[in-house]
Parts: C-alpha cells; structure tokens; sequence
C-alpha cells in the first residue's frame, strides 16, 4: 500500500518535466525571425532622441518631492 501511495505522489512530479516548453527565440539563417521594436524616440518623438531624453528628465524631476514642495 505504502509504494502504491509514492508512485502516485512520484507521478505527477515526474510528468511535470514534460511539459516545459522550449523559450529560445526562433531563428532562420543566423538571424532572429522575429520583428524588430522601435524604440520610444522613433515612435513618439519622430526620431528625436534629444527632446525624448528632456521629456524622461523633466518626467523626474516633477516626482521629486524637493522640488515639488516648493518651500
């Protein structure tokens, strides 16, 4: 009775390594098949990197609170 219990405890462990499913990118000639993402200064910015950088500074300086508070 004792080993039926630890084959059906064992079983479900030892089926749970099935199922993994491959994560690596596919890849086609050397290259990887999927799309290319453009970055955020491409899309919102139309390319401008400077004003995108001014925009992320200027995003943190306003969640300073020193400079919020304005003493």
């Amino acid at each position: 009775m004792n080993k039926l219990r630890y084959c059906m405890l064992a079983l479900p462990l030892l089926l749970a390594g099935c199922l993994e499913v491959d994560q690596h990118p596919e890849w086609l000639r050397g290259e990887y098949a999927g799309k290319t993402d453009p970055r955020h200064y491409q899309t919102r910015f139309h390319g401008d990197r400077l004003a995108w950088s001014a925009t992320i500074q200027n995003r943190g300086m306003k969640q300073n609170e020193y400079n919020r508070a304005n003493p």
